[in-house]
């Protein structure tokens, strides 16, 4: 099981595969891991700063974390697909130059700033202020939910977006008791981590 977790400063990912049950989360946050609670990570419920140093103790890395960078990405489950905005005029923190992008085919692309985007960003179907930035692709087969695309914007790379966006589309599968199929090389990195 995939899971993340979002504040408007951090998102926590939990791979449940690699739980190991440590404890350490629940002893070093316990208002943010309860395990009698559901779901069982609340982020909003600590300080980052406590959330980020219980989640680097994991023994496993079944919980990471990562900055927003002011970074929204959402689900579109009528469109099939998960997106990545930043609110126009934001820079969504310092950018980098390179990125990758997974393609169904199993390829990965390195995308450096300059090339062409295929046409992501500022897509004009993006609600009110906000930029498109990234997104992932899916399709509901009668055999499961196929991942079969993922990409980022170069200036935002290196900013854990693409797994955000793949992780969202996990979790959507998982919960309509689907299984994923993760044809995108990058999707099939995620679920292999």
């Amino acid at each position: 099981m995939h899971r993340l977790y979002e504040t408007n400063d951090i998102v926590v990912f939990w791979n449940s595969d690699k739980c190991r049950h440590a404890k350490r989360c629940v002893t070093g946050s316990p208002k943010t891991f309860d395990i009698t609670r559901r779901p069982w990570i609340d982020v909003t419920l600590a300080p980052t700063a406590e959330i980020w140093q219980t989640v680097s103790s994991c023994p496993t890395g079944a919980l990471t974390c990562v900055y927003t960078h002011d970074i929204i990405v959402e689900i579109h489950e009528d469109e099939c697909r998960s997106v990545a905005y930043v609110r126009s005029g934001s820079t969504g923190g310092e950018a980098d130059t390179k990125t990758e992008r997974g393609s169904q085919n199993g390829d990965v692309d390195n995308i450096y700033e300059g090339e062409p985007q295929g046409g992501i960003v500022g897509r004009d179907d993006t609600p009110d202020d906000r930029i498109q930035i990234g997104e992932c692709d899916y399709r509901d087969t009668p055999d499961g939910r196929v991942i079969y695309h993922t990409e980022v914007s170069p200036a935002y790379g290196g900013k854990s977006i693409a797994r955000r966006l793949v992780y969202k589309v996990i979790e959507s599968a998982e919960h309509a008791k689907l299984p994923i199929i993760p044809t995108c090389s990058y999707a099939r990195k995620v679920m292999e981590e």
